[in-house]
């Protein structure tokens, strides 16, 4: 039996040797978790202690109770680090006994200080911005706006006023959003103003026209009617002619038909225009189903309000405005002139299921819906004005997901004008839309998926881009320096699973490496562009929070030391990420392998293959996962003799367009053909009996496991699908819409990818686990599917149901009851 270190199952890639986790090196800085060789065959990686095939005994035994267990035994890792006010470093951390979180900045010496609840207002924000010039900070944090001074005085600008979207204007005033107005404030004398407002009604005028012949006889016969018109005419005018002139009213609202609703509003910094996108009341993705919760404190059941399915869903057009604000008048901006605007790009799959309904279908030319792009954040990042107010940027998209359009607005001539349309036969990636401008010239930056990897461009409008990143890897999370000099950002050029922080000079292109910590790294630039605050994790090491000089001539200081001696004291075993030749695509396919002690020894061993949920997602990279506890499972299992192999299966994020896009039509199948070939390297390469593999995951994950013990029989013995779906018909259409296009354009999809379509084919062991109070995959997907197996007389299936919990399980009663059943189903078939 040939080891897992050959040079033909690509460990790495790189020569990256990972080092198993022991109770001893509870000092050692998560960066000596990695260590990166050159032309070095990969080593095997041994577990800390060694095991025999039963349970481990003593103190640091890896037990399912332990594992989980609330996950604050852990140590309370540091979460959502940011830079205070003030400029220090500050981050939360739960508190022992409860859910809530304390929050602790980093003192000059490095030493983590909590926070007095009577000072969070300091440090704390919820929003924050800085004026251009540096002299002004205003943050948001409850219901309150605070301002730092010049002088370094903290002063509370407002307090219960419902604010939102900070931003300072070009003159130094505080401008915010107030419900439907933007308010400004001059920090100087402490002056409101409502700089704009809008309504959804109709303009009102002094008279309405007579609507007919009785109306128009009965207002020239009676003079009490015509005194009544004259009076309601002075007023009217009165009130005109006082906005015109007093200071004492608010300007004019601008009015939208009062059928329609704000989506977002965004002002120029210089007070002169805005950007107000609208939509038609009830065209939303968010339109609400119910839920029922059955475990209630007075007993009843209650009726929980939940997201559309996409096959309720209907084509959301927005309309986008461009607002004069002197005026308070309006001029909608057409999309007419956009490249594409009324393709037809569902030509080809519509004809497809035409044909198969025994129809012919004729090319539409109608306009397709178009709004901003929906990247699963707030709407109004998808407006982007100078800091000078004379120019903007809008990221649109089509609503059947294949173009989306990056455009500017000629403010004079009042019309949209296209620099990058970015089309995708598949779909357009709701990641990586990053984009603004350069602070101190009207050059475009963006993030664009046209190479197939996410790339960072930069390009004055109307003239051709120029690429700052390209290879194969992804770039995300950038952060412009305020003299434009450098783009901060965080890429896995060196590794697939590897994310280290880099910058690249703006005029050069040149790019430096600020980390080499080999694992998953995130950071923070500080507000004096000087310091990173970073987040490092390896696959056994939970995340921990670091410094470094962006200068890079010091190794990152770690910060916050929070993992428990009791975690340390586990034997965990440290996954090797393998790179499996694929049958079906040039590239291979990442994966994490668990192995145990003298795996190769004696008989073939049992194995199981995980599959992430999410489907775009990554999990084979060398950082803590998400799925920390599965993690710590599969360590569980190794030390029962098993082989573990969590897959990136096509789909996965981290590896471009191609791999996300495998899916396109056909979710569950890419991803089998790449268990098989996991499954196949297993057999080859680990001494695993193919008559001894099961699967397992949630989910996504749970999807899988369907679409396999449904389709492909032979290649599990078992299978548990946790919080799975089973039609993707019922899924919700942010997500599904992109992979499988609508239920009434594309139903060959819709069949082709939805597991109850395929129930029929279970042969083997089948766990359900699912809970009931569940608002993204609903409980009606395994109801539903459940009742098709019962129908089809199948009898190797069970089902668990949790009452009370959502799709991320909070009891850990609920999460121990899972697992136990997940291994007992291996147990007793593999």
């Amino acid at each position: 039996m040939q080891q897992i270190g050959l040079r033909s199952s690509v460990i790495l890639g790189l020569g990256v040797i990972m080092t198993a986790c022991s109770a001893t090196d509870s000092n050692n800085t998560a960066a000596q978790s990695v260590a990166v060789e050159t032309n070095q065959p990969p080593a095997i990686i041994q577990p800390a202690q060694p095991v025999n095939m039963g349970s481990v005994q003593g103190d640091s035994a890896i037990t399912l109770e332990q594992i989980m267990a609330d996950p604050k035994w852990l140590g309370r890792q540091p979460q959502n680090p940011a830079w205070s006010p003030d400029g220090s470093m500050m981050y939360a951390r739960q508190q022992a006994d409860t859910q809530l979180n304390d929050y602790y900045r980093v003192s000059a010496s490095g030493e983590s200080v909590k926070i007095a609840a009577g000072e969070l207002h300091l440090y704390k924000a919820d929003e924050q911005v800085t004026s251009r010039d540096g002299r002004y900070t205003a943050w948001k944090y409850q219901d309150s706006v605070f301002v730092k001074m010049p002088g370094g005085e903290v002063v509370r600008l407002t307090q219960g006023l419902p604010l939102e979207d900070l931003q300072f204007a070009t003159d130094n005033r505080l401008m915010a959003r107030h419900n439907d107005s933007i308010v400004a404030f001059d920090l100087t004398t402490g002056q409101q103003q409502v700089l704009l407002s809008w309504k959804f009604a109709k303009a009102p005028s002094a008279n309405t026209p007579p609507k007919d012949f009785i109306a128009r006889e009965q207002q020239n016969l009676i003079e009490y009617i015509k005194v009544q018109r004259q009076n309601r005419e002075d007023r009217f005018m009165q009130t005109q002619q006082l906005r015109e002139q007093s200071p004492a009213m608010a300007p004019e609202p601008v009015y939208f038909d009062d059928n329609d609703r704000l989506v977002a509003v965004k002002m120029a910094p210089n007070g002169k225009h805005a950007i107000i996108v609208t939509t038609a009341k009830g065209s939303r993705r968010d339109a609400t189903d119910i839920m029922p919760h059955y475990i209630q404190e007075d007993g009843r059941i209650a009726a929980i309000d939940v997201r559309q399915r996409v096959a309720d869903a209907e084509p959301v057009e927005q309309t986008s405005w461009l607002i004069d604000v002197a005026g308070a008048t309006k001029h909608e901006l057409s999309y007419k002139g956009l490249p594409g605007y009324n393709d037809d790009v569902l030509a080809e799959v519509k004809q497809e299921n035409a044909a198969a309904r025994g129809e012919e279908y004729t090319i539409n030319r109608l306009p397709r819906a178009i709004g901003l792009l929906n990247s699963w954040s707030q709407r109004d990042a998808s407006i982007r004005w100078h800091q000078d107010g004379t120019a903007v940027a809008l990221l649109l998209e089509a609503w059947d997901n294949k173009d989306s359009w990056l455009v500017t607005v000629d403010l004079a001539a009042k019309k949209l004008v296209n620099q990058h349309r970015q089309h995708d036969d598949a779909w357009i990636n709701y990641r990586h839309n990053q984009f603004g401008w350069l602070n101190n010239s009207h050059t475009l930056y963006y993030l664009s998926e046209q190479s197939g990897y996410s790339h960072l461009y930069i390009q004055q409008p109307g003239a051709a881009p120029q690429a700052l990143t390209s290879g194969q890897y992804v770039v995300n999370n950038l952060t412009l320096t305020d003299n434009d000099d450098y783009f901060y950002f965080k890429a896995n050029k060196k590794h697939p699973g590897i994310y280290e922080i880099y910058r690249v000079a703006v005029a050069s292109g040149e790019h430096e490496t600020l980390t080499q910590l080999n694992g998953m790294t995130d950071y923070v630039l500080s507000p004096d562009e000087q310091t990173l605050l970073l987040t490092h994790s390896t696959v056994t090491r939970p995340p921990e929070l670091y410094s470094a000089s962006v200068a890079g001539n010091e190794h990152p200081m770690q910060l916050t030391h929070t993992i428990s001696d009791e975690f340390l004291a586990k034997p965990w075993v440290a996954p090797q990420v393998v790179a499996i030749p694929s049958s079906h695509t040039d590239e291979p396919i990442y994966a994490r392998v668990y192995l145990p002690e003298n795996y190769q020894q004696g008989e073939p061993r049992r194995a199981v293959v995980f599959n992430h949920g999410a489907g775009y997602l990554q999990n084979a990279h060398l950082g803590w996962s998400g799925y920390f506890r599965e993690f710590m499972f599969h360590s569980f299992l190794v030390k029962q003799g098993y082989v573990v192999l969590d897959m990136d299966y096509r789909a996965s994020a981290g590896y471009g367009r191609d791999w996300r896009t495998a899916i396109y039509r056909q979710m569950g199948t890419p991803e089998l053909e790449d268990n098989r070939d996991g499954v196949n390297w297993l057999v080859a390469n680990a001494n695993v009996d193919r008559a001894r593999v099961g699967t397992y995951g949630g989910s996504y994950g749970g999807f899988l496991t369907f679409m396999a013990m449904f389709n492909e029989p032979d290649l599990y013995q078992a299978g548990a699908a946790l919080r799975p779906v089973s039609d993707w018909a019922h899924y919700n259409t942010g997500y599904t819409s992109n992979i499988l296009n609508t239920p009434d354009v594309d139903p060959i999809a819709y069949r082709r990818s939805s597991p109850i379509y395929h129930a029929e084919g279970l042969q083997k062991p089948l766990l359900i686990n699912a809970p009931m109070v569940d608002n993204n995959v609903f409980f009606v997907d395994v109801v539903r599917l459940v009742q098709r197996l019962i129908e089809l007389e199948k009898t190797q299936f069970e089902t668990a149901i949790y009452p009370v919990e959502p799709h991320g399980f909070v009891q850990p009663s609920s999460w121990l009851d899972e697992y136990r059943r997940i291994y007992a189903l291996f147990e007793e078939n593999l």
